[in-house]
Protein backbone atom coordinates (compact mmCIF):
# COMPACT_ATOMS: atom_id res chain seq x y z
CA UNK A 1 0.00 0.00 0.00
CA UNK A 2 1.00 3.65 -0.27
CA UNK A 3 2.80 5.29 2.63
CA UNK A 4 0.53 7.67 4.50
CA UNK A 5 1.99 10.41 6.71
CA UNK A 6 1.32 13.77 8.31
CA UNK A 7 -0.16 16.39 5.96
CA UNK A 8 -1.93 13.92 3.66
CA UNK A 9 -5.68 13.59 3.34
CA UNK A 10 -8.27 11.28 1.83
CA UNK A 11 -10.35 8.18 2.48
CA UNK A 12 -7.34 6.13 3.59
CA UNK A 13 -6.59 8.72 6.28
CA UNK A 14 -10.23 8.60 7.34
CA UNK A 15 -9.96 4.83 7.74
CA UNK A 16 -6.75 5.17 9.78
CA UNK A 17 -8.34 7.78 12.05
CA UNK A 18 -11.35 5.53 12.54
CA UNK A 19 -9.18 2.58 13.58
CA UNK A 20 -7.21 4.78 16.00
CA UNK A 21 -10.49 6.06 17.43
CA UNK A 22 -11.81 2.56 18.07
CA UNK A 23 -8.59 1.80 19.95
CA UNK A 24 -9.03 4.91 22.10
CA UNK A 25 -5.91 6.58 20.77
CA UNK A 26 -7.65 9.42 18.91
CA UNK A 27 -11.02 11.06 19.75
CA UNK A 28 -13.46 9.97 17.06
CA UNK A 29 -15.02 13.42 16.60
CA UNK A 30 -11.81 15.47 16.71
CA UNK A 31 -10.25 17.33 13.80
CA UNK A 32 -10.80 16.97 10.07
CA UNK A 33 -11.82 13.30 9.54
CA UNK A 34 -9.79 13.07 6.30
CA UNK A 35 -6.63 14.94 7.42
CA UNK A 36 -3.51 13.27 8.80
CA UNK A 37 -2.84 16.07 11.31
CA UNK A 38 -0.48 16.39 14.29
CA UNK A 39 -2.90 14.57 16.61
CA UNK A 40 -3.14 11.67 14.18
CA UNK A 41 0.64 11.58 13.87
CA UNK A 42 1.03 11.36 17.66
CA UNK A 43 -1.60 8.62 17.86
CA UNK A 44 0.12 6.58 15.14
CA UNK A 45 3.49 6.90 16.89
CA UNK A 46 1.90 5.86 20.19
CA UNK A 47 0.37 2.81 18.52
CA UNK A 48 3.65 1.88 16.82
CA UNK A 49 5.45 2.09 20.16
CA UNK A 50 2.85 -0.15 21.81
CA UNK A 51 3.02 -2.78 19.08
CA UNK A 52 6.79 -3.04 18.62
CA UNK A 53 6.83 -1.36 15.21
CA UNK A 54 9.25 1.22 13.85
CA UNK A 55 8.15 4.50 15.42
CA UNK A 56 8.13 6.96 12.53
CA UNK A 57 4.52 8.17 12.35
CA UNK A 58 4.20 6.72 8.84
CA UNK A 59 1.45 4.21 8.11
CA UNK A 60 2.82 1.58 5.75
CA UNK A 61 1.86 -2.04 5.21
CA UNK A 62 2.95 -3.34 8.64
CA UNK A 63 1.40 -0.50 10.66
CA UNK A 64 -1.87 -0.68 8.72
CA UNK A 65 -1.99 -4.45 9.16
CA UNK A 66 -1.34 -4.07 12.90
CA UNK A 67 -4.15 -1.51 13.18
CA UNK A 68 -6.50 -4.00 11.56
CA UNK A 69 -5.38 -6.83 13.86
CA UNK A 70 -5.84 -4.71 16.99
CA UNK A 71 -9.56 -4.24 16.42
CA UNK A 72 -10.44 -7.88 17.16
CA UNK A 73 -11.45 -9.08 20.65
CA UNK A 74 -11.87 -12.73 21.60
CA UNK A 75 -15.36 -13.83 20.62
CA UNK A 76 -15.84 -11.28 17.82
CA UNK A 77 -15.47 -13.98 15.16
CA UNK A 78 -15.19 -17.72 14.71
CA UNK A 79 -11.55 -18.84 14.60
CA UNK A 80 -10.02 -21.90 12.95
CA UNK A 81 -6.87 -22.90 11.11
CA UNK A 82 -6.93 -21.74 7.49
CA UNK A 83 -3.75 -22.87 5.74
CA UNK A 84 -3.58 -20.21 3.02
CA UNK A 85 -5.11 -17.28 4.93
CA UNK A 86 -4.63 -17.78 8.68
CA UNK A 87 -6.63 -15.70 11.12
CA UNK A 88 -4.41 -12.98 12.61
CA UNK A 89 -5.34 -10.56 15.36
CA UNK A 90 -5.50 -9.68 19.02
CA UNK A 91 -8.32 -12.19 19.50
CA UNK A 92 -5.99 -15.00 18.37
CA UNK A 93 -3.27 -13.76 20.76
CA UNK A 94 -5.81 -13.76 23.61
CA UNK A 95 -6.88 -17.31 22.73
CA UNK A 96 -3.25 -18.45 22.67
CA UNK A 97 -2.64 -16.87 26.08
CA UNK A 98 -5.75 -18.48 27.59
CA UNK A 99 -4.80 -21.90 26.24
CA UNK A 100 -1.30 -21.58 27.72
CA UNK A 101 -2.75 -20.60 31.09
CA UNK A 102 -4.95 -23.69 31.01
CA UNK A 103 -2.00 -25.96 30.30
CA UNK A 104 -2.23 -26.37 26.51
CA UNK A 105 0.73 -25.57 24.29
CA UNK A 106 -0.42 -23.10 21.61
CA UNK A 107 3.10 -22.10 20.60
CA UNK A 108 4.38 -18.55 20.69
CA UNK A 109 1.76 -15.93 21.55
CA UNK A 110 2.06 -14.14 18.22
CA UNK A 111 -1.59 -13.61 17.22
CA UNK A 112 -1.36 -16.03 14.28
CA UNK A 113 -3.73 -19.03 14.26
CA UNK A 114 -1.36 -21.75 13.06
CA UNK A 115 -1.05 -25.54 13.43
CA UNK A 116 0.11 -25.44 17.06
CA UNK A 117 -2.80 -23.23 18.08
CA UNK A 118 -5.14 -25.58 16.23
CA UNK A 119 -3.69 -28.63 18.03
CA UNK A 120 -3.90 -26.93 21.43
CA UNK A 121 -7.51 -25.90 20.83
CA UNK A 122 -8.39 -29.45 19.75
CA UNK A 123 -6.80 -30.87 22.92
CA UNK A 124 -8.65 -28.33 25.07
CA UNK A 125 -11.99 -29.20 23.49
CA UNK A 126 -11.38 -32.92 23.92
CA UNK A 127 -10.53 -32.44 27.59
CA UNK A 128 -13.58 -30.32 28.45
CA UNK A 129 -16.16 -32.29 26.46
CA UNK A 130 -16.71 -29.80 23.63
CA UNK A 131 -16.92 -31.26 20.10
CA UNK A 132 -13.21 -31.38 19.09
CA UNK A 133 -13.43 -29.57 15.75
CA UNK A 134 -10.50 -27.19 16.52
CA UNK A 135 -12.84 -24.26 15.86
CA UNK A 136 -13.28 -21.46 18.36
CA UNK A 137 -17.00 -20.80 18.33
CA UNK A 138 -19.71 -20.04 20.94
CA UNK A 139 -19.53 -23.40 22.74
CA UNK A 140 -15.75 -23.32 23.05
CA UNK A 141 -15.86 -19.69 24.14
CA UNK A 142 -18.26 -20.53 26.97
CA UNK A 143 -16.07 -23.45 28.06
CA UNK A 144 -12.86 -21.40 28.09
CA UNK A 145 -14.48 -18.53 30.00
CA UNK A 146 -15.78 -20.88 32.69
CA UNK A 147 -12.37 -22.28 33.52
CA UNK A 148 -9.78 -20.68 35.73
CA UNK A 149 -6.07 -20.68 35.16
CA UNK A 150 -4.50 -24.04 36.11
CA UNK A 151 -0.81 -23.31 35.40
CA UNK A 152 0.76 -21.12 38.07
CA UNK A 153 4.22 -20.09 39.24
CA UNK A 154 5.55 -18.61 36.00
CA UNK A 155 4.80 -17.79 32.38
CA UNK A 156 3.84 -21.06 30.66
CA UNK A 157 4.71 -19.92 27.12
CA UNK A 158 8.15 -18.79 28.30
CA UNK A 159 8.77 -22.09 30.11
CA UNK A 160 7.75 -24.13 27.07
CA UNK A 161 9.99 -22.13 24.74
CA UNK A 162 12.92 -22.62 27.11
CA UNK A 163 12.27 -26.36 27.27
CA UNK A 164 11.98 -26.68 23.48
CA UNK A 165 15.34 -24.94 23.02
CA UNK A 166 17.15 -27.35 25.34
CA UNK A 167 15.25 -30.51 24.44
CA UNK A 168 18.10 -31.82 22.28
CA UNK A 169 20.81 -31.12 24.83
CA UNK A 170 23.23 -28.31 25.69
CA UNK A 171 25.34 -28.64 22.57
CA UNK A 172 25.74 -26.79 19.33
CA UNK A 173 26.44 -30.01 17.48
CA UNK A 174 23.57 -30.80 15.15
CA UNK A 175 21.72 -27.52 15.74
CA UNK A 176 20.34 -25.87 12.59
CA UNK A 177 21.32 -22.18 12.77
CA UNK A 178 19.83 -19.95 10.09
CA UNK A 179 22.00 -16.90 9.31
CA UNK A 180 20.25 -14.12 7.44
CA UNK A 181 22.46 -11.47 5.78
CA UNK A 182 20.07 -8.57 5.21
CA UNK A 183 19.37 -6.92 1.85
CA UNK A 184 21.27 -8.27 -1.21
CA UNK A 185 20.96 -8.06 -4.97
CA UNK A 186 19.98 -4.56 -6.10
CA UNK A 187 19.05 -3.68 -2.51
CA UNK A 188 22.41 -2.72 -0.98
CA UNK A 189 20.93 -1.10 2.14
CA UNK A 190 22.85 1.73 3.80
CA UNK A 191 26.17 2.79 2.34
CA UNK A 192 29.27 4.88 2.92
CA UNK A 193 31.27 5.35 -0.26
CA UNK A 194 32.08 1.90 -1.67
CA UNK A 195 31.08 0.25 1.63
CA UNK A 196 27.55 -1.18 1.54
CA UNK A 197 25.40 -2.84 4.16
CA UNK A 198 24.69 -5.88 1.97
CA UNK A 199 28.41 -6.58 1.52
CA UNK A 200 29.36 -6.05 5.17
CA UNK A 201 26.65 -8.30 6.61
CA UNK A 202 27.28 -11.06 4.06
CA UNK A 203 30.95 -11.11 5.03
CA UNK A 204 30.10 -11.32 8.76
CA UNK A 205 27.53 -14.03 7.99
CA UNK A 206 30.09 -16.09 6.08
CA UNK A 207 32.55 -15.83 8.98
CA UNK A 208 29.86 -16.81 11.47
CA UNK A 209 28.89 -19.76 9.29
CA UNK A 210 32.49 -20.99 9.39
CA UNK A 211 32.70 -20.75 13.18
CA UNK A 212 29.39 -22.55 13.66
CA UNK A 213 30.25 -25.30 11.16
CA UNK A 214 33.57 -25.94 12.94
CA UNK A 215 31.62 -26.41 16.19
CA UNK A 216 29.46 -29.15 14.67
CA UNK A 217 26.40 -26.97 14.11
CA UNK A 218 24.49 -26.92 10.81
CA UNK A 219 24.56 -23.27 9.66
CA UNK A 220 22.63 -22.15 6.61
CA UNK A 221 22.49 -18.74 4.90
CA UNK A 222 19.20 -17.35 3.61
CA UNK A 223 20.86 -15.85 0.52
CA UNK A 224 24.01 -15.94 -1.58
CA UNK A 225 26.35 -13.01 -2.25
CA UNK A 226 23.97 -11.47 -4.80
CA UNK A 227 20.57 -12.83 -3.77
CA UNK A 228 17.58 -10.99 -2.34
CA UNK A 229 14.36 -12.18 -0.70
CA UNK A 230 11.59 -10.50 1.27
CA UNK A 231 11.46 -10.89 5.05
CA UNK A 232 8.41 -13.13 4.67
CA UNK A 233 10.31 -15.37 2.24
CA UNK A 234 13.28 -15.53 4.60
CA UNK A 235 11.00 -16.50 7.50
CA UNK A 236 9.36 -19.19 5.35
CA UNK A 237 12.79 -20.54 4.40
CA UNK A 238 13.86 -20.72 8.07
CA UNK A 239 10.63 -22.48 9.04
CA UNK A 240 10.91 -24.98 6.18
CA UNK A 241 14.49 -25.72 7.22
CA UNK A 242 13.25 -26.33 10.78
CA UNK A 243 15.94 -24.04 12.15
CA UNK A 244 16.71 -23.99 15.86
CA UNK A 245 17.70 -20.30 15.75
CA UNK A 246 17.68 -17.43 13.28
CA UNK A 247 20.20 -14.59 13.35
CA UNK A 248 19.56 -11.70 10.96
CA UNK A 249 22.44 -9.29 10.32
CA UNK A 250 22.07 -5.64 9.31
CA UNK A 251 23.82 -2.29 9.59
CA UNK A 252 21.94 0.87 10.55
CA UNK A 253 22.02 4.41 9.24
CA UNK A 254 20.38 7.82 9.49
CA UNK A 255 19.59 10.47 6.92
CA UNK A 256 20.84 14.01 7.45
CA UNK A 257 23.05 13.23 10.46
CA UNK A 258 26.23 11.27 11.08
CA UNK A 259 25.98 11.40 14.88
CA UNK A 260 24.01 8.20 15.50
CA UNK A 261 26.24 5.21 16.22
CA UNK A 262 26.35 1.89 18.04
CA UNK A 263 24.98 -1.66 18.04
CA UNK A 264 21.43 -2.76 18.87
CA UNK A 265 19.77 -6.18 18.88
CA UNK A 266 16.07 -6.90 18.36
CA UNK A 267 13.80 -9.85 19.22
CA UNK A 268 10.09 -10.58 18.78
CA UNK A 269 8.06 -8.47 21.19
CA UNK A 270 4.64 -7.01 20.45
CA UNK A 271 3.51 -5.95 23.91
CA UNK A 272 2.91 -7.58 27.31
CA UNK A 273 2.70 -11.37 27.06
CA UNK A 274 3.60 -11.38 23.37
CA UNK A 275 7.34 -11.96 23.46
CA UNK A 276 9.77 -14.66 22.36
CA UNK A 277 11.45 -15.46 25.68
CA UNK A 278 14.44 -17.23 24.17
CA UNK A 279 14.69 -14.66 21.39
CA UNK A 280 14.96 -12.01 24.09
CA UNK A 281 17.58 -14.08 25.90
CA UNK A 282 19.64 -14.53 22.71
CA UNK A 283 19.38 -10.80 21.96
CA UNK A 284 20.72 -9.97 25.41
CA UNK A 285 23.64 -12.39 24.97
CA UNK A 286 24.53 -11.11 21.48
CA UNK A 287 24.36 -7.49 22.62
CA UNK A 288 26.47 -8.18 25.71
CA UNK A 289 29.19 -10.03 23.79
CA UNK A 290 29.50 -7.45 21.00
CA UNK A 291 29.61 -4.50 23.41
CA UNK A 292 32.22 -6.26 25.56
CA UNK A 293 34.47 -7.28 22.65
CA UNK A 294 34.27 -4.05 20.62
CA UNK A 295 34.04 -0.32 21.29
CA UNK A 296 30.61 -0.01 19.69
CA UNK A 297 28.13 2.05 21.71
CA UNK A 298 25.54 -0.08 23.56
CA UNK A 299 22.15 0.80 22.06
CA UNK A 300 20.58 -2.09 24.02
CA UNK A 301 18.00 -4.71 23.05
CA UNK A 302 14.43 -4.03 21.97
CA UNK A 303 11.28 -6.02 21.25
CA UNK A 304 9.85 -5.55 17.76
CA UNK A 305 7.05 -7.19 15.80
CA UNK A 306 8.77 -7.00 12.40
CA UNK A 307 7.77 -9.77 10.01
CA UNK A 308 11.04 -11.71 10.16
CA UNK A 309 10.95 -11.86 13.96
CA UNK A 310 7.24 -12.61 14.19
CA UNK A 311 6.81 -15.19 11.44
CA UNK A 312 9.74 -17.43 12.35
CA UNK A 313 8.81 -20.36 14.58
CA UNK A 314 12.23 -20.47 16.26
CA UNK A 315 13.94 -17.87 18.49
CA UNK A 316 15.11 -15.09 16.17
CA UNK A 317 17.13 -11.89 16.54
CA UNK A 318 18.09 -9.03 14.27
CA UNK A 319 21.46 -7.42 14.96
CA UNK A 320 22.26 -3.90 13.76
CA UNK A 321 26.07 -4.07 13.69
CA UNK A 322 26.76 -0.32 13.68
CA UNK A 323 25.88 2.79 11.68
CA UNK A 324 27.38 3.06 8.21
CA UNK A 325 26.45 6.76 8.23
CA UNK A 326 28.77 7.30 11.22
CA UNK A 327 32.42 7.81 10.31
CA UNK A 328 33.88 5.82 13.21
CA UNK A 329 31.47 2.88 12.92
CA UNK A 330 31.99 2.75 9.16
CA UNK A 331 35.79 2.71 9.53
CA UNK A 332 35.55 -0.23 11.92
CA UNK A 333 33.06 -2.13 9.75
CA UNK A 334 35.40 -1.76 6.79
CA UNK A 335 38.11 -3.71 8.64
CA UNK A 336 38.33 -7.47 8.16
CA UNK A 337 39.55 -8.02 11.74
CA UNK A 338 36.62 -6.07 13.18
CA UNK A 339 34.12 -8.14 11.21
CA UNK A 340 35.72 -11.26 12.65
CA UNK A 341 35.30 -9.83 16.17
CA UNK A 342 31.60 -9.41 15.39
CA UNK A 343 31.27 -12.98 14.12
CA UNK A 344 33.16 -14.29 17.17
CA UNK A 345 30.88 -12.33 19.50
CA UNK A 346 27.71 -13.73 17.96
CA UNK A 347 29.17 -17.24 17.94
CA UNK A 348 29.98 -17.08 21.66
CA UNK A 349 26.49 -15.70 22.37
CA UNK A 350 24.94 -18.71 20.63
CA UNK A 351 27.14 -21.00 22.71
CA UNK A 352 26.00 -19.29 25.89
CA UNK A 353 22.35 -19.68 24.93
CA UNK A 354 22.66 -23.46 25.21
CA UNK A 355 24.50 -23.38 28.53
CA UNK A 356 22.42 -23.97 31.68
CA UNK A 357 22.20 -20.68 33.57
CA UNK A 358 24.19 -22.07 36.50
CA UNK A 359 27.06 -22.87 34.09
CA UNK A 360 27.08 -19.55 32.24
CA UNK A 361 30.51 -18.00 33.00
CA UNK A 362 31.23 -14.31 33.19
CA UNK A 363 31.73 -12.37 29.96
CA UNK A 364 35.14 -13.03 28.48
CA UNK A 365 35.56 -16.39 30.19
CA UNK A 366 34.03 -18.59 27.51
CA UNK A 367 36.84 -19.88 25.30
CA UNK A 368 36.66 -19.54 21.55
CA UNK A 369 38.45 -22.91 21.30
CA UNK A 370 35.06 -24.52 21.87
CA UNK A 371 34.15 -23.67 18.32
CA UNK A 372 36.08 -26.77 17.26
CA UNK A 373 34.27 -28.94 19.80
CA UNK A 374 30.69 -30.09 20.11
CA UNK A 375 30.82 -29.56 23.86
CA UNK A 376 30.71 -26.26 25.72
CA UNK A 377 33.43 -25.37 28.18
CA UNK A 378 34.41 -22.44 30.36
CA UNK A 379 37.85 -21.46 31.57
Amino acid sequence: MQLVRRGERGSVVSDIRSKLGVLGLLPLESGDPELFDDACDRAVRHFQQQRGLTVDGVVGEQTYRALDEARWSLGDRTLYHHINHPFVGDDVAELQSRLHELGFDAGRVDGIFGPRTEAALHDFQRNVGVPPDATFGPATRRAIEQLRRTVTGGQPARLREHEALHRNGNRLSGKAIIIDPGHGGDDVGWGNGPLTEATVVYDVAARLRGLLAASGALPCLTRGPDGWFSDRDRAAFANAAEGDLLISLHCDGTEGSSMANGVATYYFGAGPGRTSAMGERLAELVQREIVTRTDLLDCRTHGKSWDLLRLTRMPAVRVELGYLTNTRDAEWLAESAFRHYLADSIFVAVQRLYLPEDRDPAVGQLTLSTRTSSSLQAV
